[in-house]
């Protein structure tokens, strides 16, 4: 793994290990995700609400920054890994990509996206970003670097997706979940920007993938 690649997860399910510590909103697999508030500021008890296959909700009630306390729904998620397959040289002027058209019911159709999907127990993010990359798209990477990882909505989940970039593909294998809808797309990296400056791509973590990829390492 690179030596800036994160560190791996606690796992895929909460009900797998155990149920999520109470700080779970603040970190994930042990790495700092937010600057720390001051001492006693914070978690101080949770509701559990439902622990699922993907989710686990809670009420929990914390303490604010200026001594108050209150309750916060809160949704507690595994995290996942995001990959961008490039399909040329990462130094060509306009490199093409290779995207998925996936079916989302929670957002009405279908959406492209860059492969991701959430780790496995004990599984760590790089060899999760390269089981889901084959898995999706069937392409196996040579090299897979990693970009930077985002919060995608801080305000009631403490998801956190950590994304790659992936060079030298051979072909692999796809296999799908049996709720997965999937077909490869490939384009050129500047129609996927114009995708995204069109409201055609709407998907968060394949536009910051996207944006940090053309902004600091391709074209």
């Amino acid at each position: 793994m690179a030596e800036d690649a994160p560190p791996e997860p606690q796992g895929r399910r909460p009900a797998e290990t155990g149920g999520w510590p109470p700080d779970a909103h603040a970190r994930q697999g042990d790495e700092r995700v937010a600057e720390p508030a001051a001492e006693g500021v914070g978690h101080l008890e949770s509701r559990v609400v439902h622990d699922g296959r993907v989710v686990h909700l809670s009420v929990d009630r914390v303490r604010y920054p200026d001594g108050s306390t209150g309750e916060l729904e809160m949704m507690r998620h595994s995290g996942a890994a995001a990959v961008l397959p490039l399909l040329d040289d990462a130094a060509a002027e306009d490199p093409t990509i290779l995207l998925i058209r996936q079916y989302r019911y929670a957002a009405g159709g279908y959406l492209l996206e860059v492969p991701a999907g959430r780790p496995d127990p004990g599984e760590a993010w790089e060899a999760c970003a390269r089981r889901e990359l084959e898995e999706e798209t069937g392409m196996v990477p040579g090299r897979l670097e990693y970009l930077t990882s985002i919060l995608t909505t801080p305000g009631f989940t403490d998801e956190r997706i950590r994304l790659y970039l992936a060079t030298d593909l051979t072909q692999g294998a796809t296999t799908l979940d049996t709720d997965e809808f999937v077909e490869p797309v490939a384009l050129p990296l500047s129609t996927a920007l114009e995708k995204v400056r069109d409201g055609e791509i709407a998907d968060a973590k394949t536009i910051c993938t996207l944006l940090y990829a053309a902004g600091f390492l391709l074209g």
